[in-house]
């Protein structure tokens, strides 16, 4: 139940006050992140952690000017593979071989599947594919966030090539997809950390078939 009392507790946070995160708690939120499943394993996204007040003060203009981009602790930007290619492919295969120890047949063999049919994809198509995984180890960090007592904030509305520009995403190989700052409430600027959490019932959220 503790879980869910701090999944009750998080809402996104619309004003925080600069406090910083310690360190334990942020590498925390991104180990989660980085235990998140992903489609064949793959893990086809990075997370860029920005600390940096100049470049927070470049994101916050194409971010609508969100107060929570500037006084966050970090921003954390999760940015998706533009596409999927060989060389990433077989690096996380290799790398899952070199960590277990042996190499499995089965294995071997999905790799060359994989092989010959995501790297001759549309890369747009393969982007859209990439930027879901990142969304999963997105959701898990938030969570974790919460588990920790710390304020995430979920961004979509944001300018994604321009945040690209700014921190050179693109020249490797990567596309923005969401946008997360942490840090702590400010409760006294936020209008909505006394309100009530609203969500549907479970029973229009769930159909049980059975």
């Amino acid at each position: 139940m503790e879980l869910l009392d701090k999944l009750n507790w998080r809402y996104a946070a619309k004003a925080m006050n600069g406090d910083t995160v310690p360190d334990e708690k942020l590498q925390n939120i991104l180990e989660a992140a980085r235990l998140a499943p992903t489609s064949s394993g793959l893990q086809p996204f990075e997370i860029i952690v920005i600390e940096n007040k100049e470049l927070k003060e470049q994101i916050k203009p194409v971010a609508w000017n969100q107060s929570v981009i500037t006084d966050c602790s970090h921003l954390l930007v999760f940015a998706a593979w533009d596409t999927y290619t060989k060389e990433r492919i077989n690096y996380m295969f290799d790398l899952t071989n070199d960590i277990r120890g042996f190499k499995n047949e089965g294995w071997e063999n999905y790799r060359q599947m994989l092989l010959s049919s995501y790297p001759q994809k549309d890369a747009e198509e393969n982007f859209n594919h990439a930027a879901k995984q990142a969304y999963i180890a997105f959701s898990q960090a938030l969570a974790a966030a919460a588990f920790e007592g710390v304020d995430a904030t979920p961004i979509e509305g944001f300018d994604p090539d321009a945040v690209d520009k700014i921190l050179g995403l693109r020249e490797k190989g990567l596309r923005s997809a969401v946008l997360m700052p942490i840090g702590y409430r400010k409760e006294n600027e936020d209008w909505l950390v006394n309100l009530v959490k609203v969500r549907k019932p479970m029973e229009d959220l769930v159909t049980v078939m059975k």
